[in-house]
């Protein structure tokens, strides 16, 4: 099973996803893809683990998801990642110029053959106006191209707004 929730800033998203993952059952796995850069995000990233309780196993991977994903890939395991905007952002500033390419084309070879459930969670960033700026505009239209490629081959997606899910691929069987 993979599924996709999607949402604003402070939408409620990561809540709802880690409800859900608690939910299936099964050990919970927390890909974290955020990098502490400042005391602000450690204060964040503290708050995050402390909701979460201590019964998720963490991987904290910025860059290579894939090999993230695939090092916690258990049948009786559900892996939330949380989130795809800030890894997406990792991989575009990072040196490499090829880097999000690369890891976009992994993540996506990958998913499909996870054994776990994963669900993977993003910010809907393109529903305001075009931004200014290159490196803006460009990562906009990667999130958006993202979020339709795992949309695609995600059995559930859900956009969450003000806290509610709102349903916009029902559950379809295992695509993967």
């Amino acid at each position: 099973m993979i599924e996709l929730i999607l949402g604003g800033a402070r939408s409620g998203k990561s809540r709802h996803a880690e409800q859900r993952v608690l939910q299936t059952g099964k050990h919970p796995v927390y890909i974290a893809t955020a990098t502490a850069g400042d005391e602000e995000m450690r204060q964040r990233i503290a708050r995050h683990r402390q909701q979460r309780g201590a019964g998720w196993r963490t991987i904290e991977q910025p860059l290579l998801l894939a090999e993230a994903l695939q090092q916690a890939d258990q049948a009786d395991a559900c892996i939330l990642v949380d989130c795809l905007t800030l890894w997406l952002s990792n991989c575009m500033l990072a040196e490499d110029p090829a880097l999000w390419s690369q890891q976009q084309a992994a993540l996506l070879a990958c998913l499909p053959a996870l054994k776990a459930d994963v669900i993977l969670v993003g910010n809907e960033v393109g529903q305001g106006i075009v931004p200014l700026g290159e490196i803006n505009r460009r990562f906009v239209d990667e999130n958006g191209r993202l979020h339709q490629q795992l949309a695609q081959i995600a059995g559930r997606v859900t956009l969450v707004v003000a806290g509610l899910p709102l349903t916009v691929k029902p559950q379809q069987g295992n695509p993967a």
